[in-house]
């Protein structure tokens, strides 16, 4: 058995003259130097990559953003670099983008937004309602019914007219008078209902045009003959232009026997014209007066009974029509009452200064005739003896408004 013996190892000596490990002897001293080396080296080794970072970290920041950047979209190039721009100082207070980037802008294309306006429009147009109330269309028609037609009008769907619609009075033969293919206008009546079907008429049409042209003729004065075909307690009826036109009693020459008028023919003037309400009014009595009115003529002398002496002026009576004298045409001068002037039953004579033939007015001056301001109160009778002769240095006054009118 062998003995154990802990220290045997602390007793092996070397063999022959071998010098221990240089290991050994560095083991104590070299530690410490490579760990301060190697402190050293950890502290210099930051330090410059801190120095490094500070002075490469903008530019690397900077240099690759904004080419990676302006690779992948151009329009955002501004937007970008004023994002680099920002300091510490600037993220701390609020900015105010008015100030910069007022020249950013991004065209606008189709392709971007796959949006066409013009076409947009079309499209619209295309869809708009046709045939608003009161409006007139052409149209060409497509379908006949018993109880109406329809017309093309070139919306989405056609109009309907309604056979009573179809024209003035009772139309007997209906199938007849209206073929498929016949063009025509019509007035829109009633707005398209939820199938987008518009009411149509054209006897509406009718009698709007026929209002139009009475309104022409009575504002200049026109006289017209008229078939009567009933009467009233009031007066006749009579048709014009397909509308009811009415003659009071107190408007015919002789209104004792009226009801004799029936199936005559008379002349009338209009005498009230109003297509809102629908009336129409005519005058026999006022037909006399218009056809004397037409032969009278501006700057014309005239003589004639004074009828009437009003406040403001007096009315002379020219052959059975009757014309005004107004105080403002009456004197150059200044008079306290008009019958210092002249009196009723006076004969006088005047110059016609304007013709209302839609009225069926006159209107008369003698101031006119005066050579001096207020000559016609002073000498009355020589104004009206020299009348004539002065009438004739007035004509050029009045040949020149009628050429202004």
């Amino acid at each position: 058995m062998g003995v154990n013996n802990k220290n045997a190892q602390d007793n092996i000596q070397p063999k022959g003259n071998k010098k221990p490990l240089q290991v050994l002897h560095i083991s104590k001293k070299d530690p410490q130097k490579k760990s301060q080396e190697k402190d050293n080296e950890q502290t210099n080794s930051q330090e410059e990559i801190k120095k490094e970072n500070i002075a490469i970290k903008p530019q690397i920041n900077q240099d690759h953003s904004v080419k990676e950047i302006d690779d992948r979209n151009e329009n955002t190039k501004d937007f970008d670099i004023y994002q680099q721009d920002l300091t510490n100082q600037d993220l701390n207070r609020p900015k105010n983008f008015s100030e910069k980037n007022t020249d950013f802008q991004l065209e606008r294309t189709v392709d971007e937004f796959d949006f066409d306006e013009s076409a947009f429009l079309e499209a619209l147009n295309e869809n708009e309602p046709i045939g608003a109330t009161g409006e007139t269309i052409s149209g060409k028609v497509i379908a006949i019914e018993s109880d109406g037609l329809y017309v093309d009008i070139g919306g989405k769907a056609p109009g309907y007219m309604p056979k009573k619609e179809c024209g003035l009075g009772v139309i007997t033969n209906f199938k007849e008078k209206f073929s498929i293919g016949l063009e025509m206008e019509v007035l829109v009546i009633k707005e398209q209902n939820a199938d987008g079907m518009v009411t149509v008429s054209a006897r509406a049409l009718i009698l709007r045009q026929s209002w139009e042209k009475v309104s022409s003729s009575a504002k200049n004065g026109k006289l017209i003959n008229v078939l009567i075909n009933g009467f009233n307690r009031g007066g006749l009826t009579c048709d014009v232009d397909g509308l009811r036109g009415f003659i009071p009693r107190s408007q015919l020459e002789d209104g004792q026997d009226y009801q004799s008028f029936v199936g005559k023919t008379l002349k009338v003037a209009f005498l009230e014209v109003n297509p809102e309400s629908r009336k129409l009014v005519l005058s026999e009595k006022k037909a006399s007066l218009v056809s004397k009115l037409t032969s009278l003529e501006l700057g014309q002398l005239i003589e004639g009974e004074v009828l009437a002496v009003k406040p403001y002026g007096f009315f002379i009576d020219l052959g059975g029509a009757s014309g005004l004298l107004h105080q403002s045409s009456l004197t150059n001068g200044s008079i306290r009452s008009l019958r210092e002037v002249f009196r009723e039953g006076e004969m006088i004579k005047a110059l016609i200064s304007e013709i209302d033939l839609e009225k069926g007015r006159i209107s008369l001056n003698t101031a006119l005739l005066e050579n001096s301001a207020g000559e016609l109160i002073i000498d009355k009778q020589k104004v009206m003896q020299e009348a004539t002769e002065r009438a004739q240095k007035t004509k050029a006054l009045f040949d020149k408004k009628e050429q202004d009118k």
